[in-house]
């Protein structure tokens, strides 16, 4: 309890007996105490960026309840972030359990849910990816030991379809944490970085974003520390991308002092709180008695695999726990202990001795094959293998109308405009040698890993490719790394099916070990493994071309890592890159020319007046050629029909359906000449008539049967089966009908009758 509440409650007692042997009503006492409650007022604090541009902060007029709210506001776009964290009972779970959940609110954007229900559904894509950057920028700042259920709740507030909520959200949660008195080492600060024609760009607009070359999220802390790093460019130049790395760092700096004001205002102290991973130095001694020199042979026998390394670390730890049992050491204590050994094992032989488990030197790739073209009725295939990492790519080319409608308020909070390539990444159970539950969907880390690869391929494709893609990747075995996998999977799916792609691309993940989680002392890994990222203080994914760099992402957990650190990752992860790009050359060093199965796409012209004859009632010729051929047919505006066909077969298929539809059985009709046509139907407007037969009948308007003004065509004596002589004026240009007119020749014959009555001869 933090002293407001103490006063609030000190003060309600006294006010309580004050009333209580007088006669002053239940109503007055409720009057005199709330008045005299002291609440929280609004503080704000404000961030000024190099460009003008600034970051405006506020706490203690929302969400007064929680442990602790702020609001962000850049321009327009506003964020609430409230966080409530509540002692966790019973035995520790061994990891913080952070909870973070972003929500888009229609209204916000001035927009009502276009699904059936008109309401805020499951999460998107965009919700859970910007839950997941937000979850990474603040969860390496919470203190060892500390497991209490924490729960960041935002809420979007207004948007402004200027700038993206998600870097907003990252101050506003940093903000809420610092200023409530939950343990936290922050604050940190979050920045948007662009690049246009070298320059870089800080907290760009929507409009300098569609411009720029990069797209970068750093969040960084106090004394220039990076704590993540999230991105896609161009293929961004390596020294551009660390030049706006530097300085989305050095513009965070603002934001961090800025937040440090508001918790200093609000003087709310941190609570206190016992950490439960400590174990007994007495029990530590005896477990690294008993394990450490079977750990580190474990860890050095190169002969391991994953399952295997994975079985002799249980089984002696299993042993270990039975030992201390017989001492009188309790299960959960052992295991603690055990866990902390074995990270302390595994970390001093790398630091010490630069040995890895699998016998790699630190810069080594794991052994790498490619293959291509595995399916032959697949428009594009793949499967790449690192290690034990394998992944299978399969590519489908589809018509341009099978390309999803954009939700509106992905458009107002920065979506994707261009949703012609999709990458679906899943995980399956059996990749990792597990048993999962069936029929649960995707998961946040399997959208955020496929957003990724996405990222990382989409700058290569063609800017007129007239199909939609979907790229599928799915890891069938796992350690370490299958979204890099994915990328280079991906990259020669994309060649093998003959898109011509601008590069190819690779993926790449570097691990750090630290000694102190202070970057003293520390060693950076190229390709790391499951348990080198698990053990370890770092996982940075970074992928591009032989050119530079298309995607990054880095998550650290440690409390941040110095500018030194990273840039020394990135050129090691641009030697390990290019290494794996002359691998994928040896594959398929082009994009392949053509393969028999592609699907094409042809415009065919269709005279306005032949639409009718292509679509028949009700669209039944169309879906008739659809079913038979298994083309898809789409207008491209009123005289154009798309023809997408999986294969040259079904398209010559379609082209015969469609031409038998567009055989011309008419006659050839002359401009101003006069035809006779028979009554088909009496209709209010007019009269249905045929010229020929197997016509179909034309409306002849009430307007162009006569030269006088008639309200139904019954008016005349016109009965069906009679005929009448009309006039022929071509077709209507935007409908393709004929234009008949019986009054033409009625105005010719009085025009010839009149000029004899003033003229006889």
């Amino acid at each position: 309890m933090n002293s407001l509440q103490r006063h609030n409650r000190h003060l309600y007692r006294w006010w309580r007996r004050l009333y209580k042997d007088t006669e002053g009503t239940h109503n007055e006492f409720i009057r005199q105490f709330s008045a005299s409650v002291t609440l929280l007022e609004k503080v704000e604090a404000r961030a000024e960026f190099s460009n003008g541009r600034s970051l405006q902060l506020e706490t203690g007029s929302y969400a007064r309840l929680a442990d602790g709210a702020a609001v962000a506001r850049l321009g327009d776009t506003s964020v609430l972030i409230t966080a409530v964290s509540k002692t966790r009972s019973g035995p520790s779970p061994g990891f913080m359990p952070l909870t973070v959940d972003y929500r888009q609110k229609y209204a916000a954007a001035g927009r009502i849910p276009s699904n059936y229900l008109r309401r805020e559904l499951a999460p998107s894509d965009k919700e859970i990816l910007t839950s997941r950057i937000i979850d990474r920028s603040v969860r390496p700042l919470f203190p060892e030991g500390y497991f209490g259920d924490t729960q960041l709740s935002c809420q979007l507030l207004a948007v402004d379809s200027v700038y993206d909520p998600d870097v907003v959200s990252i101050n506003a949660a940093s903000a809420a944490l610092a200023v409530s008195d939950i343990p936290w080492r922050g604050p940190v600060g979050a920045v948007r970085v662009g690049l246009t024609g070298g320059e870089v760009l800080i907290n760009p607009t929507r409009r300098e974003l569609n411009n720029s070359d990069l797209n970068l999220v750093v969040t960084a802390a106090d004394r220039n520390l990076v704590v993540m790093l999230e991105g896609s460019g161009n293929n961004v130049l390596q020294q551009d991308l660390m030049k706006a790395i530097k300085m989305g760092v050095k513009e965070c700096q603002q934001i961090i002092r800025a937040i440090t004001q508001l918790a200093k205002t609000t003087g709310r102290t941190k609570r206190e709180f016992t950490n439960t991973s400590t174990v007994p130095d007495d029990v530590l001694l005896a477990v690294k008695t008993l394990s450490e020199t079977r750990l580190q042979n474990i860890f050095t026998d190169a002969t391991h695999h994953k399952i295997s390394r994975d079985e002799s670390v249980n089984l002696l730890r299993s042993d270990v726990v039975q030992k201390l049992g017989e001492n009188g050491v309790d299960g959960t204590t052992a295991n603690l202990a055990f866990s902390q050994i074995s990270h302390t094992v595994f970390r001093n032989l790398i630091l010490d001795t630069e040995t890895r488990c699998d016998g790699r030197g630190l810069t080594d790739l794991r052994p790498i094959r490619c293959d291509v073209d595995l399916f032959r009725p697949l428009h594009g295939s793949s499967l790449f293998q690192r290690g034990q990492t394998q992944v299978q790519c399969t590519l489908a080319l589809d018509a341009p109308e099978t390309i999803p409608r954009l939700d509106p308020l992905l458009q107002a909070t920065g979506g994707d405009k261009n949703r012609n390539f999709l990458l679906h990444y899943t995980f399956p159970s059996f990749a990792t040698n597990e048993v999962g539950r069936g029929g649960m969907g995707l998961t946040r880390r399997e959208v955020g890993h496929g957003a990724l690869a996405e990222r990382a391929l989409r700058p290569l494709l063609p800017l007129n490719l007239p199909f939609a893609i979907l790229l599928t990747s799915t890891v069938l075995e796992s350690n370490g790394s299958s979204s890099m996998a994915t990328v280079c999977g991906g990259s020669l799916a994309l060649m093998d099916a003959g898109v011509n792609v601008s590069a190819p691309a690779a993926g790449v993940a570097i691990g750090l070990i630290t000694r102190h989680n202070d970057c003293q002392e520390y060693k950076i890994l190229t390709d790391i493994l499951g348990i080198e990222d698990y053990m370890g203080d770092m996982d940075f994914k970074i992928a591009g071309t032989s050119k530079g760099v298309t995607a990054l992402q880095a998550d650290i957990k440690v409390p941040g890592i110095p500018l030194r650190v990273v840039m020394e990752a990135i050129q090691q992860a641009t030697d390990a890159k290019t290494d794996i790009l002359s691998i994928m050359h040896a594959t398929i060093p082009t994009p392949r020319h053509h393969k028999d199965n592609m699907p094409t796409l042809e415009e065919i012209p269709i005279a306005a007046h032949k639409r009718a004859r292509v679509m028949g009632p009700g669209g039944i010729h169309m879906r008739r050629i659809q079913a038979d051929s298994g083309v898809q047919l789409s207008w491209q505006g009123d005289n154009m029909l798309s023809v997408f066909a999986p294969n040259k077969t079904a398209l010559e298929e379609a082209k015969e359906a469609l031409m038998e539809l567009l055989t011309d059985e008419e006659p050839t009709l002359e401009f101003g000449s006069i035809y006779t046509a028979t009554v088909c139907e009496l209709r209010p407007q007019g009269v249905m008539v045929k010229l020929y037969e197997h016509m179909t009948p034309v409306l002849l308007h009430n307007t162009q049967l006569d030269t006088r003004k008639i309200q139904h065509p019954s008016a005349l004596g016109l009965e069906v089966g009679q005929e009448l002589k009309v006039k022929y004026f071509g077709r209507d240009p935007a409908t393709g009908q004929m234009r008949l007119s019986r009054r033409a020749l009625q105005a010719i014959t009085s025009s010839v009758k009149n000029l004899h009555r003033t003229n006889p001869v």
